[in-house]
């Protein structure tokens, strides 16, 4: 935005909150300055109607009345009632719980929003600290390139219309749907809403749309059926098992299956070379049943029904096929066309209707505001001599913002005089306040957090509610946060709080799902993470002598030791803004083919490239520190997927898929298996 648009917006906002009538256009052309330079009247009208409608993007409500009784000619106002923030008095126990909730969004798209909300309470003396209770760090991702279209749709209650490939489908297809809300489960954010084209209620993962999504501005808005649950209306997606197999496997591996065990029987321990224990394992269906216990090779294998013994048998016979030298490459990595964040009007504007109220009467320095606003410290100053030139109609020097910018730029002190106008700090818009209600239901899907009184949830949430209206309301309804957490997390995460607390070191026996192994950990906490729907300890582990993150579903038996947490002097806590998992560059590159039924291998992790193949399927690319991970990955795909590189990886797939045939009494070679499917081509 030009800094002549900006000053013109801002005198034109203070002209509007100090008339007591409606000032028609043509008497707003005359006293507010910056309308001068419009030489036509045309040209007026276009520069008057994208400034109202840019200033009520911003949040800000500009009334229309009558201007003139005689002509009847529309008139303009701000009604200091619309425009101000409602009083809103919190406690220190709720002060701390707001925190906590803009502090969710900090690394996704609604970070800017939450902070500048928590900047306006501020403003009103709202005793409100980001950075409190230290030992919680709740996360909310936004990854989604179709997130940001579609929060704006569920807010505006607008019909959107996008291209989205379902599962197994090697093209997108049309869908224009009438959201009703969005919900956040497993770490994925999805759409419900009602597909117009087929007719019925539907449910899109985000992370599935193709391309840019289109949000339908004309027509009547939508209307929610009343008493839609949508987080039943998602989990309802996810089916319950509804049969049973019997599985061998050595003993100490395969843990993730023994995890989901309805019954483990230990086998044999004396006189045999290998133990074999039995589990009773629950399934949907016989293929998600054949690629779990194919991802274990030869350290599992299906005893009954008969019928999975042999998908099994079938399934690791595709992985045998499949060939192990490294693919040409083709074409170039997929390209994002979601559109990004468009251009952000009255993006300077907001931030002097927020400084203004924040700096009178209170020690403010530059440097704050520029680590508040993301900007340098000869940016905020920028701002403060154009705030110097605006004020009250007339302009003169009694009527004009009184900034002292050599202070500002000598000593960094910000002082701003005659701004009673600008004195209140503006209401918080939709997304703001939205940010911080959604964030607070991400608390309490947790136990208690650390610092957080029993109660101060619920009455900061009704406070909030009350004071950012309605419309706030029924959008904060519909984005709907779900934490994976059953009892026994729920008691690992209240256990892990108390250590917070007290400051003693924890002993964990943890299972590492990258390595399928049990290790022993005494571990010095520093803080708990919730980030992608899922609970984390985060903590200095003496086994690696390094700070880490244990999922606490994987934590199978915590014991709090009777010994102070001594995390060593320099060691600070981990940069969560690329998320939990973060890539290295010492970590293992490699290459994968996959077939159109298993792009979701994409969606649930992060890859370096994508590229489309001519079948409809990807080549993905990704990093991890453990390829034996990968390699249990692409057992469990079977003819689906493949290693493409590094050749090494794809022959140890390949001989472990050899070595589990074995098991099933199925042991034809590599070769042989080649051999045969040419004869039989």
């Amino acid at each position: 935005m030009s800094r002549r648009k900006t000053e013109r917006q801002l005198n034109l906002v203070i002209c509007l909150l100090s008339t007591r009538r409606h000032l028609t256009a043509q008497e707003i052309r005359t006293t507010v300055q910056g309308y001068a330079e419009a030489e036509t009247e045309s040209a007026f009208k276009r520069m008057f109607e994208r400034d109202k409608r840019e200033l009520r993007d911003s949040g800000i409500p500009i009334q229309v009345g009558t201007g003139d009784a005689f002509s009847g000619e529309e008139g303009y106002r701000i009604s200091r009632s619309d425009y101000e923030l409602a009083e809103i008095e919190l406690l220190p126990d709720e002060a701390v719980v707001l925190g906590l909730a803009a502090r969710a969004w900090r690394h996704a798209s609604l970070g800017e929003a939450a902070a500048n909300a928590l900047f306006k309470l501020r403003s009103a003396g709202v005793p409100v600290d980001a950075e409190a209770a230290p030992g919680l760090t709740p996360a909310m991702r936004t990854d989604e390139p179709a997130f940001g279209p579609v929060w704006q749709a569920v807010r505006d209650r607008r019909p959107v219309a996008f291209d989205y490939r379902k599962p197994g489908r090697s093209r997108a297809e049309r869908r224009e749907v009438e959201p009703w809300g969005i919900v956040n489960q497993r770490g994925h954010w999805y759409l419900v809403g009602h597909d117009r084209l087929r007719e019925a209620r539907r449910v899109f993962r985000l992370g599935r749309i193709q391309g840019q999504v289109t949000v339908v501005r004309t027509g009547p808005e939508i209307r929610v059926p009343e008493g839609v649950d949508l987080r039943s209306v998602v989990s309802q997606q996810q089916a319950e098992p509804e049969h049973a197999a019997t599985v061998r496997v050595l003993t100490d591996s395969a843990h993730a299956l023994r995890r989901s065990a309805l019954r483990v029987v230990p086998g044999e321990r004396e006189g045999t070379e290998q133990v074999w224990d039995t589990l009773t394992l629950p399934y949907t269906d016989i293929a998600e049943l054949v690629g779990r216990v194919a991802a274990q090779g030869a350290r599992a294998e299906v005893v009954e029904p008969e019928r999975a013994r042999a998908a099994v048998v079938e399934h690791l016979e595709g992985v045998v096929r499949a060939p192990v030298d490294e693919a040409a490459p083709v074409g170039s990595p997929e390209e994002d066309d979601a559109p990004g964040r468009g251009p952000r009007s009255a993006d300077q504007l907001r931030r002097l209707l927020m400084l203004v109220p924040y700096a009178l009467g209170r020690d403010v320095r530059v440097p704050e505001v520029a680590r508040h606003f993301g900007l340098s410290e000869k940016q905020v100053v920028s701002d403060l001599s154009l705030l110097w030139m605006c004020g009250l109609p007339g302009y003169t020097p009694g009527d004009l913002i009184d900034v002292d910018l050599d202070a500002a730029k000598e000593t960094g002190e910000i002082i701003i005089g005659n701004a009673d106008t600008l004195a209140q700090p503006l209401r918080l818009t939709a997304d703001e306040a939205a940010s911080l209600v959604v964030g607070l239901s991400l608390l309490e899907a947790l136990p208690r957090a650390q610092g957080v009184e029993d109660g101060a949830l619920e009455r900061v949430g009704e406070k909030l509610r009350g004071a950012a209206g309605t419309a706030v309301e029924a959008l904060a309804d519909a984005v709907q946060v779900r934490v994976e957490m059953d009892d026994q997390v729920a008691r690992t995460h209240r256990r892990c709080s108390q250590a917070l607390e007290t400051g003693q070191r924890l002993h964990l026996r943890y299972l590492s799902g990258y390595l399928d192994q049990v290790t022993e950990r005494d571990v010095d906490p520093m803080g708990l993470v919730v980030q992608d729907g899922k609970p984390f300890l985060e903590g200095y582990c003496h086994l690696r002598e390094d700070v880490r993150l244990f999922r606490l579903d994987r934590v199978l038996e915590l014991t709090v030791l009777p010994y102070e947490a001594q995390v060593p002097e320099g060691v600070g806590r981990r940069d969560l803004s690329e998320g939990v998992f973060q890539r290295s560059e010492r970590d293992a590159l490699i290459t994968l083919d996959l077939a159109p039924s298993a792009r979701w291998v994409t969606e649930d992790y992060v890859c370096e490239s994508v590229t489309e193949l001519a079948d409809g399927g990807v080549r993905a690319t990704l990093r991890t520190p453990a390829p034996a991970w990968v390699a249990r990955l692409v057992l469990s795909l079977g003819p689906k997927g493949r290693v493409v590189s590094p050749a090494s990886l794809a022959q140890e797939v390949r001989a472990e898929a050899e070595r589990a045939l074995k098991r099933y009494g199925a042991g034809q070679t590599s070769s042989e298996l080649v051999e045969t499917n040419s004869t039989h081509g």
